[in-house]
């Protein structure tokens, strides 16, 4: 019998001063009502009163809400303080204040799509941005608006073990393995656990040296077998964490490089190793404003700024130092003792366009729900 159970989805939405407010994140009135926690105010009316102050040529502060998905918090954080400092010494008569809320990427892509007043979304997947596009919420050609196609930095998916490794778990193959419990997120909600199915799906390709549209047996064997050792699909990366790290469930999990270092060096130092794989996959980070919020409010200009700032040495340094791999290949260089050479793929290159990966695995009895449904 497959092991597995889901949780009830909760979106984290915090302040620079790192105190949460919880908000359930279940119809368009909680999202609603999570904006107004943030600013104070109604979402109509903190609009009108910065198009009045704008419009009256006096300073303001600017609040900015950053839509990010889960295992960004600690990066985006510190990249706060980083930007208001820099900004305020260009406005010198403005204050800029971030307010962050992550969860699992495409929940906060569909919670912006169903009304959460972002001014920013800083996600995991294209396919996320995508959605936000046709919906008119961000322009069709936000790729063209920043550097490197909007992404500032990518990581990879690694596999976090119990300290000493005791079940000496190697490599995805691993996985498979009768005697192991895998801990992921659910794919159906969360980013990164796409990435985690598609890094072990890849794998499996490149193991066995089928292609995905030639029905790979083997490969789907592998993915039944590893897909039947979950013990639990939580809905996103940081709530899997905690599932391993605090309750004690599973001997791997699998999950993004960075938050598998700051578990190692933060949340439980002393208590896990990391495993790279021999063969993983590569995740972008696409960042946009959302100049559907922004033109009415009249912050495009300070959003912009933010999403820029991503590019600056201080920033790509900072990216690094939290172990995500940055676009600047000088920095990444400088910090290759921490992020090391590693052999990925692309997933775009293996699969397709992310639309006809959603369309392959995640929709609903797609290749995803196939595997996962028998041993």
């Amino acid at each position: 019998m497959q092991k597995k159970f889901q949780q009830i989805s909760i979106a984290s939405i915090q302040s620079t001063n790192n105190k949460p407010v919880k908000a359930r994140v279940l119809a368009t009135s909680g999202m609603l009502a999570a904006a107004m926690i943030m600013t104070g105010c109604s979402p109509t009316e903190a609009t009108q009163n910065d198009a009045t102050n704008n419009a009256s040529g006096e300073t303001q502060d600017v609040n900015l809400l950053n839509v990010s998905y889960d295992v960004s918090r600690d990066f985006y954080k510190d990249y706060n303080t980083l930007f208001s400092t820099d900004y305020q010494k260009t406005h010198p008569n403005s204050k800029v204040n971030i307010n962050q809320s992550h969860g699992g990427s495409s929940k906060q892509a569909l919670s912006v799509a169903n009304g959460l007043q972002a001014d920013v979304v800083t996600f995991n997947q294209e396919s996320d941005m995508n959605l936000l596009v046709e919906k008119g919420l961000v322009a069709a050609d936000w790729q063209q608006a920043l550097p490197n196609n909007a992404v500032p930095y990518t990581s990879t998916m690694v596999l976090l073990v119990r300290a000493g490794n005791p079940k000496n778990i190697k490599d995805w193959s691993d996985l498979a393995r009768n005697d192991i419990d895998v801990v992921i997120p659910n794919p159906k909600t969360s980013g990164t656990a796409r990435y985690a199915f598609l890094g072990a799906y890849g794998y499996g390709l490149h193991q066995f040296k089928e292609s995905s549209n030639e029905n790979p047996v083997k490969t789907n064997d592998f993915i039944k077998k590893l897909l039947a050792n979950v013990v639990t699909y939580d809905n996103g990366a940081r709530a899997a964490t905690t599932s391993f790290t605090q309750r004690g469930l599973g001997d791997v999990l699998i999950t993004t490089e960075n938050e598998a270092h700051l578990t190692a060096q933060q949340f439980a130092k002393g208590n896990v190793d990391i495993v790279y794989p021999s063969y993983s996959i590569t995740i972008a980070n696409p960042v946009a404003v959302v100049t559907a919020v922004t033109e009415k409010s009249g912050k495009t200009e300070a959003a912009s700024a933010y999403l820029k700032g991503l590019w600056d040495k201080p920033a790509q340094e900072l990216m690094a130092e939290m172990y995500m791999r940055p676009s600047n290949e000088q920095v990444l260089a400088d910090h290759k003792d921490t992020l090391p050479d590693i052999e990925t793929f692309e997933p775009v290159a293996v699969f397709g366009s992310w639309a006809e990966i959603m369309d392959a695995f995640f929709v609903d009895g797609g290749r995803f729900d196939q595997l996962a449904s028998t041993k």
